[in-house]
């Protein structure tokens, strides 16, 4: 009796023992973490769940990186980690945290922006201040990359950035090609380009896009010169602002660019151009204008014959000197 007895109290003990140790390895998994505040964490390409537990201890995310790893095979989800950068909130427990590196919420989305008719020389120069990508600016050439917001992990090369860019402006490209209208003037989806980085330049008003357009697809037609002004800048400043009036002796430049000393379109683009201009390139307004001159308001007004236009001309002047800028 005396035997059964002890064999019972050790058996108690040792359901005891089990127990409290399986409470232990419950709440070490779904209980409070370490981590006093938030962080972010990155998990890199090709990162193994031993690999990731040690970067997680050494960051103070979890207590031991042994432990965090076995639980999460007995404990948590199969699916893989994602490679990226996570936001870990204070105290997370373990399950929160495998979880979170399963893509389940709290990725750091950060972006960098390439705004409509930003030239290939400034988006080198944007890319180059974004000092959570690494490795060089690739050269890029212009007219090659779409404008858009695009995400980037922090530690990403500028390279990748780059190609993806230029990825999502080869398609976008393709797709628009593909639904162009009939008179397009445009014969190739490069001359497409080149054509709508002078839009894109010329009109920072979306509504006249497609007469812009319109407007110099009319010229190319008839054989006439382009005469877009920012096709003057182009060599000068690489697209940047020239910050001054154009001197008469750069209008009348010969180079592979200026419009005002060439028949056609320039040897390349001048910018990126946004997907509206280049739509407005292969979808142009039916019209007959030839002529276009600000309207001190933001926009232009449009002409179809020179007498027309060098009466709208003479209000624009009018204009200038009433406010005082001539």
């Amino acid at each position: 009796m005396q035997s059964a007895g002890r064999l019972r109290i050790i058996m108690l003990a040792v359901l005891l023992v089990v127990g409290a140790y399986g409470v232990h390895f419950l709440y070490g998994w779904y209980g409070s973490g370490p981590l006093a505040k938030d962080t972010t964490f990155s998990v890199p390409d090709g990162a193994t769940l031993a690999s990731v537990a040690e970067k997680l201890e050494a960051e103070g995310v979890v207590a031991s990186a042994g432990t965090f790893r076995t639980r999460a095979r007995l404990l948590g989800s199969s699916e893989p980690l994602k490679a990226g950068e996570y936001s870990i909130p204070a105290y997370a427990s373990g399950s929160a945290v495998l979880a979170i590196l399963q893509g389940e919420g709290g990725e750091v989305r950060r972006m960098v922006t390439v705004p409509e008719g930003m030239p290939a020389i400034m988006v080198e120069e944007r890319l180059a201040k974004v000092t959570l990508l690494t490795g060089p600016v690739p050269t890029i050439r212009e007219g090659s990359v779409l404008p858009d917001t695009y995400a980037f992990q922090r530690g990403e090369s500028r390279t990748q950035v780059v190609t993806r860019m230029q990825q999502a402006m080869a398609r976008t490209l393709a797709k628009l090609w593909d639904e162009r209208a009939s008179d397009t003037v445009a014969r190739s989806p490069e001359e497409a380009v080149i054509l709508a980085s002078i839009v894109e330049k010329e009109t920072g008003k979306p509504s006249e896009r497609r007469m812009v357009a319109g407007l110099y697809s009319n010229r190319l037609r008839q054989g006439m010169m382009l005469q877009a002004d920012p096709t003057i800048i182009y060599p000068i400043t690489k697209g940047k602002p020239l910050g001054r009036r154009i001197r008469q002796s750069e209008i009348q430049a010969v180079n592979a660019y200026n419009t005002y000393t060439m028949v056609g379109l320039p040897r390349a683009p001048i910018t990126n151009p946004g997907k509206a201009s280049i739509e407005a390139v292969l979808h142009p307004a039916q019209t007959n204008v030839l002529y276009m001159v600000a309207d001190g308001k933001g926009g232009h007004v449009f002409a179809a014959t020179l007498r027309e236009h060098n009466a709208n001309v003479a209000r624009w002047f009018a204009l200038r000197r009433a406010r005082g800028d001539l």
